[in-house]
């Protein structure tokens, strides 16, 4: 076990490393200059490179990514150009809104997508089978911003339940939090709980076809415990796969939920920062969002050598 996540620590090293390199190379020959954004069309050129020299603008592309990556790695992402402000305390300040919306649907997605996977696989071809699968090709093809829309319509605007947007703080309490995310974090569960759903479904029915599972039912197993005690673990492969992207997803690409929403998060902050010109926003925000996938994989690939010992005996 040991060798098999040394290996994959150094895979998750290398990815960080050519991760860093495309973000800010690709970021970096956008066009536009922040300063002339900044000062705005009519600004003098003099002023303009004395932006540019107090921003690090003027140094060479090399020399401001090995700055910037040395800064990463000391938790320091430089200073908005905009706000001048630290982004890390930006990315704080959002973060502490996408992560728990990002927890709190992939928790809905789960609640939701196992017992569906699970009933559907074990009444195969039946009604129960074939309705969770009509309802979850449904909830694949409708797009998240119109669940959305539909949420707020139905629960902020006709029954008055939850705030049609914006986010409170967590200083006036847990529950007002956890209340002003709970229709964005169902705007996200569903789509990919449909998926989720589907997944467990198909995994499920390919293992009840192997031969170690003919086997159980030849001993006197039923359908149900050679489902619960056997199949179950072993079809967690794939689906493990799936969460892992899924939360990645969730917590990386909800931005447009976060404009349907109002909410202060990381997707709103790149889609402002993008908008600005704020680069070193851009490029810290995204460096970290990619980080966190990747870690979340590197989890993923530890939680299938607990699954699947085979995969230690490989490494």
């Amino acid at each position: 076990m040991l060798r098999y996540s040394l290996k994959r620590l150094l895979s998750l090293v290398i990815s960080l490393i050519i991760a860093s390199l495309v973000i800010f190379l690709v970021i970096e020959v956008a066009p536009g200059d922040p300063a002339s954004f900044m000062l705005g069309i009519n600004a003098q050129e003099d002023t303009l490179n004395a932006l540019r020299e107090e921003l690090g603008l003027n140094q060479s592309k090399f020399e401001r990514y090995v700055s910037w990556s040395k800064g990463m790695l000391l938790g320091d992402f430089g200073t908005s150009y905009t706000y001048r402000t630290p982004v890390a305390q930006m990315v704080a300040d959002r973060l502490w809104v996408s992560l728990p919306l990002a927890l709190y649907a992939l928790a809905l997605s789960t609640i939701i997508a196992f017992p569906a996977g699970i009933y559907a696989a074990s009444r195969r071809g039946g009604a129960g089978d074939v309705s969770i699968m009509g309802a979850t090709q449904l909830g694949v093809a409708i797009p998240n911003f119109w669940f959305a829309m539909m949420l707020v319509l139905v629960f902020a605007i006709n029954l008055r339940w939850f705030s049609a947007g914006g986010f409170p703080g967590w200083e006036e309490g847990f529950f007002n939090g956890i209340k002003a995310l709970t229709l964005p974090a169902i705007a996200l569960a569903l789509p990919q709980a449909a998926i989720l759903a589907r997944v467990m479904r198909s995994s499920l029915l390919d293992i009840l076809n192997e031969d170690f599972i003919r086997t159980a039912r030849a001993k006197g197993l039923s359908r149900r415990q050679a489902l619960w005690r056997h199949a179950l673990r072993n079809a967690l492969i794939p689906v493990l796969t799936i969460i892992g992207l899924q939360f990645s997803f969730l917590l990386a690409g909800s931005i447009i939920i976060e404009q349907v929403f109002y909410l202060p998060g990381l997707g709103r902050l790149v889609f402002q920062s993008i908008s600005q010109r704020d680069l070193i926003v851009v490029e810290s925000v995204v460096m970290l969002l990619v980080f966190a996938v990747i870690v979340v994989n590197f989890i993923v690939d530890l939680a299938y050598a607990w699954v699947d010992p085979r995969l230690r005996s490989r490494s």
